[in-house]
């Protein structure tokens, strides 16, 4: 039954990400929603599970919160690690008479941190499989419940995962790949759960780790491109709406 669900999932995934392809006249539009459907998954969803199950307080402070800043940190440092070197590629070609500086006033984007960070959505989305098939394994009540969760903000991982890999310069081919692959991986959980399960602590501290890492990429990416070209009334409801729909999904799921 679990895999059966996933099977949800993966096409909820699709369109997701097929939404946001579809809606490129409106991209400030689209990254402002996607900034609200992040900012909604970290604070509603991901951040208090971890802190739920992510074990005991270390040095006074709650493992998950510590994680969750050591995340934020890591995106950060990759991030900037990235942009440095190819910063320091741009200083070795500025006398290149293709003329590459000619967009230096806007920083230019590696299409690794939109892989890294899609590739941390698959992830995600492997874990919501296996949380799918160990809830089934609990009962059918608490499967449905988790369902009904996983299945609806997958919406969200499709669109966010294809808008994080575009933005940074990758191509459709690739961003379409990561999109597939984050389809594929709910039901490679689900059907996972079949052979082990997954300790509590280890998810806890994953979840919270990742919505470092997430919120990073929401606040310090997304956001400010999606109001660099268009800071319209409009780009915020999108923001507000797509935290508003985490909220939905998270109360339905009770």
């Amino acid at each position: 039954m679990a895999v059966i669900v996933a099977l949800g999932a993966f096409l909820m995934t699709l369109f997701g990400g097929w939404t946001a392809q579809r809606v490129t006249d409106r991209r400030h539009l689209v990254l402002g929603l996607a900034g609200g459907l992040m900012l909604g998954v970290v604070g509603l969803e991901l951040l208090p599970e971890a802190m739920e199950v992510a074990g005991e307080d270390f040095l006074g402070v709650h493992q998950a919160l510590l994680l969750f800043v050591g995340g934020f940190l890591f995106a950060h440092v990759v991030e900037r690690l990235l942009a440095v070197r190819r910063a320091a590629h741009g200083a070795a070609d500025a006398d290149d008479p293709h003329g590459h500086g000619r967009d230096a006033g806007r920083p230019e984007r590696a299409p690794e941190v939109g892989l890294t960070a899609a590739s941390a959505m698959v992830v995600h989305s492997l874990m919501d499989g296996i949380a799918l098939g160990a809830a089934f394994q609990v009962g059918g009540g608490i499967g449905a419940t988790v369902a009904l969760a996983v299945i609806t903000h997958d919406f969200a991982d499709g669109f966010n995962t294809y808008t994080l890999t575009s933005l940074y310069g990758n191509d459709r081919r690739r961003a379409f790949a990561m999109l597939f692959a984050d389809a594929v991986a709910p039901v490679v959980g689900a059907a996972s759960t079949l052979l082990f399960t997954l300790p509590e602590e280890l998810l806890g501290s994953y979840l919270g780790f990742f919505g470092g890492a997430l919120l990073y990429l929401a606040a310090a990416e997304i956001l400010p491109e999606a109001h660099h070209d268009h800071p319209a009334l409009s780009t915020l409801l999108c923001t507000v709406g797509g935290v508003g729909f985490i909220w939905l999904v998270v109360a339905l799921a009770g």
